[in-house]
Formats: C-alpha cells, structure tokens, sequence
C-alpha cells in the first residue's frame, strides 16, 4: 500500500538522493515543513525567521519497504546529537525532524526514537504530525541528478550504507 513520510535530514537535496536509491520508494519531492508563514520560497526559508525545515516528501510502498527501514536509512543520513543543522549547514532550516500524517505511524517512530536515543548522549532530532508542507521551486527537485557534482553533506560512505538496505 501506498504510504507517505516527511524527513528533515539537512540540505534537503543529498536527503533526497539517498531515499531515490531505496527499494520501495516510489517518489520523492523536497519542499518546507512545519513554518510559520503560507508559500514560503526558499529566500525566505534560509533567512532564519520562517520555523521551516528542508524536508523530503518520501512516498513509498510499504509492502517493499517498512517505516523501520526508512527511519533506519535516514538515521544513517544524519546526526541527531547536532543541534544547529548538519554537519556545514548551519541554521534552522536544516534541522532534523520525521513528520507523519497518518496517526498509525507515530508509534513506529516513537519506538524508534527511543532505541535511538539510547545510543546519543545528546539527542535533537524531533518527531511530531506534520503541519504543513509547501513543495520548494522546481531547480530544487531531483537537485543532485541534474547537478551530480553539486554539494551534498551527507558522505559516500552513508550512500553506500543506504543502498545496502536494499539487500536486507
């Protein structure tokens, strides 16, 4: 069945690129989540003053891949225990976050969130309903494989370790 997850991973174009490459994952699409303000645009997301995340729009089939597997993919993207982005990109916009819309997801991720946070001394990735979401401009979307050499803070290493799920 066709399911959907919100992740706020960082910039959300190498966020995008690592979900692109999972089994089960049928579509993806970066936009804002959980602002302040309608129809943000990405000048005013970067300023600081919006309470948006650059998050992934993640639509799967759940009888490919689980909710388990996405959320163990995407706490191989980022690190929780950074509290003012991920790794160069500093700011709110680049804040951690899982968003669900269906309320049968929450208990999911609040077990997941709980092994995971056994294994951080500090922990500021947060999970709650999504609010809102607003897709970003379209140079945005499929950012990476239009621009392959564009920049990406998440490493080839964790690519890697995200496409070996798909042999789990």
């Amino acid at each position: 069945m066709e399911r959907v997850i919100y992740l706020a991973g960082g910039c959300f174009w190498g966020l995008e690129k690592a979900f692109q490459a999972l089994n089960g994952v049928k579509d993806t699409e970066v936009g804002y989540a959980n602002g302040n303000i309608k129809d943000p645009t990405y000048e005013l997301v970067k300023t600081n003053t919006t309470s948006f995340r650059e998050t992934v729009k993640i639509i799967y089939d759940d009888e490919i891949i689980s909710l388990d597997k996405i959320l163990k993919a995407f706490f191989i993207c980022i690190d929780p225990t950074q509290n003012d982005g991920q790794k160069h990109d500093i700011g709110s916009q680049y804040l951690t976050g899982v968003y669900y819309t269906d309320d049968s997801d929450e208990e999911v991720i609040r077990e997941y969130f709980l092994e995971e946070r056994k294994k951080h001394p500090e922990f500021y990735t947060e999970y709650k309903k999504l609010e809102n979401f607003y897709t970003a401009e379209e140079y945005h979307q499929d950012y990476l494989i239009k621009n392959p050499g564009g920049y990406c803070h998440i490493s080839k290493r964790e690519y890697e370790e995200v496409r070996k799920l798909n042999e789990e």
